[in-house]
């Protein structure tokens, strides 16, 4: 997939990065707290969240991801915008919940980026 074919799938806005549209993308993260994208994010994404402050861009420029997309319709401020811009992340707005746009993506066969996970398999009966 896209970034121009995740635009179709979310309905969703281009606020920068409209030169980067052909850039394929493979897994996405959700989350509004910039530490679990720290600590389960290792390669390069696509973040979906409704915060719109700075450390959203912070944590993007660590981790090298490729695309922003801001849900519930939420947009950044300019400056924040901007210093994406920098960064040459493409940044996204969509009306859509962060919940609905995992989910449009998942059906559209994005998939989530790989966790692991660590299962106690003891009975404790």
């Amino acid at each position: 997939m896209t970034i121009a074919d995740m635009i179709s799938v979310l309905n969703a806005r281009v606020l920068r990065g409209e030169d980067k549209l052909d850039t394929p993308v493979y897994t996405a993260c959700c989350s509004d707290l910039m530490s679990d994208v720290l600590a389960f994010v290792d390669e390069k994404t696509v973040l979906i969240t409704g915060l719109t402050n700075p450390h959203v861009v912070r944590t993007s420029e660590m981790l090298d991801l490729k695309c922003l997309v801001f849900a519930r319709g939420k947009v950044p401020t300019e400056d924040i915008l901007d210093s994406a811009a920098e960064q040459g992340l493409v940044v996204l707005t969509t009306k859509a919940t962060a919940f609905t746009a995992c989910g449009l993506l998942y059906e559209a066969g994005m998939r989530g980026v790989p966790v692991p996970m660590e299962w106690n398999t003891e009975d404790d009966a």
